[in-house]
């Protein structure tokens, strides 16, 4: 463990934008567990000592008390050979409604039709579980993501509940900054329960 008095010699420049006193920095990553670094990664080590990340611990989907991991999710829908990429966010919703959109890009050529729908839904109900069959299937012509190909959940969860793009996502650090351009359109239009 690192003491507050070690980080502060670590940090040379602040990593973070506009964070001279590293006052976003210290809370984003070190209030936690304080003098350990928490970085917001789910990651499973392997018995030969690597790890996989495999997603965003504040993208957890809270499906009538059962949690789940968005990426648990990802790993069931894109093993159908439809599916080529997928994302999925849990919207609270006003009157303590939620709704979950899932989000997919398909193999080319291919429509998302009813018969998906179903065999998608029934992947998720009988590999995961029957909670956390969405409410609502939209196809996507792709997912937004970083510069360093990870999934954009949370500034694509915010855009759906109303904030607006500029707010939402810095789309410079985006690899693909059109994408969002779907999901903002999305957002006035999405059915909600």
């Amino acid at each position: 463990m690192f003491e507050k008095k070690e980080i502060d010699m670590m940090i040379i420049d602040s990593p973070l934008w506009n964070d001279p006193e590293n006052h976003r920095y210290l809370a984003s990553y070190f209030d936690t567990y304080p003098g350990v670094w928490r970085h917001g990664d789910w990651v499973r080590f392997n018995s030969d000592g690597s790890g996989i990340i495999l997603g965003r611990s504040d993208s957890t989907i809270n499906r009538m008390g059962v949690r789940m991991g968005s990426s648990e999710i990802y790993a069931t829908i894109e093993d159908l050979p439809e599916v080529v990429d997928s994302l999925v966010v849990g919207l609270e919703l006003s009157g303590g409604k939620y709704l979950m959109p899932l989000f997919v890009v398909l193999k080319e050529g291919l429509k998302l039709d009813d018969d998906l729908k179903t065999k998608i839904n029934n992947k998720i109900r009988h590999t995961l579980s029957p909670r956390h069959v969405p409410d609502v299937i939209y196809a996507v012509p792709e997912v937004p993501r970083t510069l360093n190909a990870k999934k954009l959940e949370v500034p694509v969860k915010k855009i759906l509940s109303g904030i607006p793009v500029e707010k939402a996502v810095n789309v410079d650090s985006m690899s693909n900054p059109q994408s969002i351009e779907y999901f903002a359109d999305l957002a006035g239009k999405i059915d909600k329960p």
